[in-house]
């Protein structure tokens, strides 16, 4: 999942570079969630992963 966020980020970069503004800040928006959801998730595995001990 943070390997999405990672292309979601290139590909707004990019956009950005070349003036598509529009699909860059969809892109942006897409990176960040899934960011966002790839910590929670993180989280998440950690915290239940410590409780097996």
């Amino acid at each position: 999942m943070l390997w999405y966020a990672v292309v979601f980020l290139i590909i707004a970069i990019i956009a950005g570079a070349f003036g598509f503004f529009a699909v860059a800040g969809v892109a942006a928006t897409i990176a960040k969630i899934l960011f966002a959801v790839f910590l929670i998730l993180f989280l998440v595995s950690l915290l239940s992963g410590r409780r097996r001990g």
